[in-house]
């Protein structure tokens, strides 16, 4: 009985042997393929890209923007609310009575109960006195507001910094590309075993001069920019563009004409009707809207 169940064993050895290895063969040809497509993969030189960083250097409003009808009713309504509320202010205390002090407070306050509430209220009742009119005509002097529409305006100075003064600006450069005249931000190459907000420094200076003062926000950049690769070079040649916020402090720009032939201080919108489609969907928000 032993031997017999020996010799089947023996029997079938063979024919199982067989089977394992057919099917070790044949699990290892696709590994064998998959290690050759990696090894053909590293094999291939990939072109690294040319590094570039550009400066979106910006001009903060100056002034406050002119509020909406909205705004001017919502403000209205709350400083009549707010006067209708407050408790009378003290000027017995606070000013001698007949004083210069008293009568151009009392002038003030009469302008502001009209502003708030309307004719009748505010009016002046009775004789006025010397103090008031010499207070009157003081306050008349002083009151004359400046224009919130500056001259460049007008004239449509887009190098002027006092130009809009409500909105955000932004500084770009006319230069040639590629044989043509292109708007871009201040923008400058990558030397080897440079940090990226170094060499955005170094490329502002070198294109708009050392003769304004500048502050660069951090050291992270804000956005990246893959410029469409030319047609010349086969698709291989690709460029990235790190973007870094900057703010101007003082001064003006003095552009190096070698690489620049002309610059603007522009708001969003004003950047959109110069420069060309692909850069204007890179960049675009990366911008403020107001």
């Amino acid at each position: 009985m032993f031997s017999r169940t020996v010799l089947s064993s023996c029997k079938r050895a063979p024919k199982a042997s067989l089977l394992r290895g057919l099917a070790t063969e044949a699990s290892a040809v696709p590994a064998v393929l998959e290690v050759a497509q990696v090894d053909a993969a590293l094999s291939k030189k990939t072109a690294r890209p040319n590094l570039h960083t550009g400066i979106i250097l910006n001009r903060s409003p100056i002034i406050t923007r002119t509020p909406t009808a909205f705004e001017k009713a919502y403000y209205a309504y709350q400083a009549r609310i707010h006067r209708a509320l407050h408790n009378p202010f003290p000027y017995d205390f606070y000013f001698k009575q007949g004083s210069p002090l008293e009568s151009r407070f009392n002038i003030e306050e009469r302008r502001r109960e009209r502003k708030a509430f309307g004719a009748p209220f505010g009016m002046q009742t009775g004789e006025t006195s010397e103090a008031e009119k010499l207070a009157e005509a003081t306050m008349r002097d002083e009151e004359e507001a400046m224009p919130r529409v500056h001259e460049a305006d007008i004239n449509s100075d887009f190098k002027n910094l006092q130009r809009r003064g409500q909105r955000n600006l932004y500084l770009l450069l006319q230069k040639q590309e590629n044989g043509m005249a292109v708007w871009r931000f201040p923008q400058g190459s990558v030397d080897r075993g440079e940090l990226l907000h170094c060499a955005a420094t170094r490329g502002l200076e070198v294109e708009c001069g050392n003769n304004m003062d500048t502050w660069i926000v951090s050291r992270n950049p804000i956005g990246v920019f893959h410029p469409p690769s030319l047609a010349s070079t086969g698709g291989t040649e690709k460029d990235v563009v790190f973007f870094y916020k900057g703010h101007i402090v003082a001064g003006q720009v003095r552009p190096n004409r070698t690489h620049t032939q002309d610059f603007a201080w522009l708001t969003k919108g004003e950047i959109k009707t110069r420069v060309d489609a692909d850069y204007w969907l890179g960049i675009k928000d990366m911008l403020s809207d107001f």
